[in-house]
């Protein structure tokens, strides 16, 4: 949908002038997507709060850190499972005069909590484990390598769950690299339980519990990252917004551009907005729909908004600002 009005611009300089395109072809993601994926989350949910039970149970009686710490990262996977189910479900609330842009920032909001959390987590983890490379304590390898293993294949069957969603949203790819780390950690304390069980290594339990540590920081950095660009209203990544700006000066018509603004407002959602000068006869009746239809089909921005005005104009807001 295409709207015209007249701004200050346009009193001064003409009728022409000052005109507002705004590209807002529905915005919603897909409904039976979403719910689909939060199905997934439910499930995975569940999942993982069974076998927390378990795995908690199980580290204690192995006496195992790397059993406990994994434990403890299946404890935050809940966490963040349901609080991206939470998240999921308020992101679809419509938008109100209070909230124009609608709630769609808590799945951000949720996937930084999330990185955060993880990497807290993992902090913890190492504090403990470097504690006991002094004096490693006994473990019970066998059991601990098999309480290990049924975590993997809960893991395993969470992230196939999650796969097809993963991509949906930066809320739901924090869910998903969660269970991820998870199922890196039962690896670990699986090669753990056996070098315990099997060689009587006891110094296997903290050095699997660091290298757990490890991974899941790593795994939580780009999550944080990409967090913190949306906040930010960084460009989203895959855009250039040079060749953006060439790519609108490169249509018949346009002069100039200025005030180019590109950020995302969440996962799947960029939004644009910026001024474009014209000659001073004025635009043409197509230019509105063909920079809007050059943003949508080269960069996959549906949500824009473009100011028209003439040129003279615009070069005196230019020169202020840039």
């Amino acid at each position: 949908m295409v709207r015209a009005s007249k701004s200050r611009e346009a009193r001064i300089a003409g009728p022409k002038a000052g005109r507002i395109g705004h590209d807002h072809a529905d915005h919603r993601r897909d409904e039976a997507g979403d719910r689909d994926a939060q199905k997934a989350l439910r499930i995975v949910l569940v999942l993982s709060i069974g076998y927390l039970i378990a795995e908690a149970v199980g580290g204690w009686l192995a006496n195992s850190l790397a059993l406990l710490a994994d434990a403890g990262h299946m404890l935050s996977d809940v966490a963040a499972l349901g609080l991206s189910l939470f998240a999921a479900w308020i992101a679809r609330r419509p938008s109100t005069a209070k909230h124009t842009f609608g709630y769609y920032r808590a799945e951000i909001l949720a996937a930084l909590l999330n990185g955060a959390a993880l990497a807290a987590i993992s902090a913890l983890i190492v504090i403990e484990a470097l504690g006991r490379l002094a004096s490693p304590p006994a473990v019970r390898g066998s059991l601990m390598l098999a309480v290990a293993t049924g975590g993997l294949a809960v893991n395993l069957a969470g992230l196939w769950i999650l796969h097809a969603a993963r991509d949906r949203s930066l809320n739901l790819r924090g869910a998903w690299m969660h269970v991820v780390a998870d199922a890196l950690g039962s690896l670990g304390a699986m090669v753990a339980g056996f070098l315990a069980w099997k060689l009587g290594w006891r110094l296997a339990d903290p050095v699997a519990s660091i290298g757990i540590a490890l991974l899941v920081v790593y795994s939580s950095w780009s999550l944080l990252r990409q967090a913190v660009d949306v906040l930010m209203e960084g460009t989203p990544r895959g855009i250039d917004a040079d060749e953006v700006r060439r790519a609108l000066l490169a249509v018949g018509g346009v002069r100039a551009v200025h005030d180019l603004h590109i950020w995302t407002i969440t996962s799947g959602m960029p939004a644009l907005s910026a001024h474009v000068a014209v000659p001073s006869e004025g635009p043409t009746a197509d230019l509105l729909p063909a920079l809007q239809g050059l943003l949508r089909e080269r960069f996959g921005i549906d949500h824009v908004t473009i100011q028209v005005e003439l040129e003279a104009d615009a070069c005196a807001v230019a020169g202020r600002h840039p």
